[in-house]
């Protein structure tokens, strides 16, 4: 086992450890918790996907989040470097570029969509009246094939995160992450108690939470797994980046325990949200882009103050995506920042065009571009496939690999201890989850994911 290498630069930290559950936290909660966790768990069975859904939480999630986190702190470093290290003349820093590579494609195509969530906070007032542009027939496809303002908002959204990462740690990312995801929270609840309040309503609520085990198949482990896996961010470097700002005497094992339960909250909550108000129009719920900009504006259009609550909703999913970009901005932005020797705004606005590059082709794949395809996929369909179902889960099965077998048991033992002033009996359960089972349900993840090809 290498050691880590002593800097004499002092190295920006969260400076709480509240900044340290927010930011990570930030990063877990996404669109995926609105537009995808819902329709799985109403298909799966409800709360019997929910318990399956924590099970894997436990078992796969939190361990692979505690390892990513040991590595940074341990690295004090860029998700690269911090490889470099812990182990020096080894590739093993390959696995680190390939969690930034993974962040800066995804941040290609999710700025994308997230900008389509601007186009809507700016129309959800409107909802209600007779000239709402909200109101014409295929507005969405419409909208998302133009050739301008796409392109122009996902522009926006790109320097909108990179205005926050700009400033650092402590004072850009930890202090945006304590503003916005309390907000998160409250637009969330607010949109909870509005779709329980509607005349039936509860009966969304009882469809999500009510066990139905005669659901519960094979494809709904898969589901529960992919989605434990995805959810929180792993396999991207932000895990690893964020660790790397994490000050020795906080507990690792605590903070992805929390980054994991807020998750799962904002996620269970979002199902509510969604059920709530589908059930009161006696409308089926779907997932994915359809739900959130065709679906339910056509729910808030029949409902009272719909104009309000769909400007909440919509700022919610600004938020949500918000948070996301944040984090995967920082994971770039931190290996271009260290690795080149830049100034943080230099590495700030180069990696932020080169993101804007790639990602004005993406955008435009919907519509003028859409007959440029890959593997049968446009441009957005086939970055989104090929991160999720490939890079992702091979940087983190090479992550577990690496955690669990040569980062060593002396180097991961003292990350998780704080040096042997925690819980030791602990370590031993995660440690064995790294090695033996979080590598087995991703190679599970993985097959699943080429099998889709």
């Amino acid at each position: 086992m290498g050691t880590s290498k002593n800097t004499s630069v002092a190295r920006d930290s969260f400076s709480s450890k509240f900044g340290v559950i927010a930011a990570a936290a930030g990063s877990a909660v996404g669109l995926g918790n609105v537009w995808r966790f819902p329709y799985i768990a109403g298909e799966g069975g409800g709360s019997a996907f929910l318990i399956i859904y924590i099970g894997f939480i436990l078992l796969l999630g939190i361990p692979i989040a505690v390892a990513e986190f040991s590595i940074g702190r341990h690295g004090q470093a860029n998700a690269s470097t911090s490889f470099k290290n812990i182990a020096p003349g080894t590739r093993w820093h390959f696995v680190g570029l390939l969690g930034i590579l993974s962040s800066f494609v995804i941040l290609s195509y999710y700025t994308t969509i997230a900008g389509w969530t601007l186009e809507y906070v700016v129309n959800s007032f409107s909802i209600g009246s007779p000239t709402s542009p909200l109101n014409e027939p295929g507005y969405f496809e419409n909208f998302i094939s133009e050739p301008g303002r796409p392109v122009l908002l996902q522009i926006i959204f790109m320097l909108l995160t990179a205005s926050i990462v700009v400033f650092g740690v402590s004072k850009g990312i930890e202090k945006a992450s304590k503003i916005l995801m309390p907000v998160l929270l409250v637009l969330i609840i607010v949109m909870c108690v509005r779709a329980v309040t509607l005349e039936g309503g509860m009966g969304g609520v009882r469809f999500l939470v009510e066990p139905d085990f005669s659901k519960v198949n094979g494809q709904t482990f898969l589901n529960a797994m992919g989605q434990a896996f995805f959810s929180l961010s792993l396999g991207m470097g932000v895990m690893i980046t964020y660790g790397s700002y994490i000050k020795k005497r906080d507990n690792l094992l605590t903070a992805a325990c929390h980054v994991a339960v807020a998750d799962t909250v904002i996620a269970v909550l979002s199902g509510i949200m969604v059920f709530g108000s589908a059930f009161a129009f006696g409308i089926k719920p779907n997932q994915g882009p359809s739900l959130v900009f065709v679906t339910l504006p056509r729910i808030f259009q029949g409902m009272f103050l719909g104009n309000v609550f769909a400007f909440l909703f919509f700022l919610l999913l600004v938020i949500a995506a918000l948070t996301s970009t944040i984090s995967l901005f920082e994971a770039v932005v931190a290996y271009v920042h260290e690795r080149f020797k830049m100034t943080r705004i230099k590495a700030s606005a180069l990696s932020a065009t080169l993101i804007m590059v790639l990602g004005i082709p993406i955008t435009l794949s919907e519509g003028v571009l859409g007959n440029w395809k890959i593997l049968g996929r446009n441009l957005l369909d086939f970055f989104d496939f090929f991160a999720s179902n490939i890079m992702l889960p091979v940087g983190a099965l090479l992550i577990t690999l690496f955690a669990g077998w040569f980062h060593g048991h002396q180097g991961f033992r003292a990350e998780l201890t704080n040096n042997g002033t925690r819980n030791r009996g602990l370590f031993v359960i995660i440690e064995g989850l790294v090695r033996f089972v979080a590598p087995v349900f991703i190679v599970i993840i993985i097959i699943a994911g080429i099998m889709q090809i």
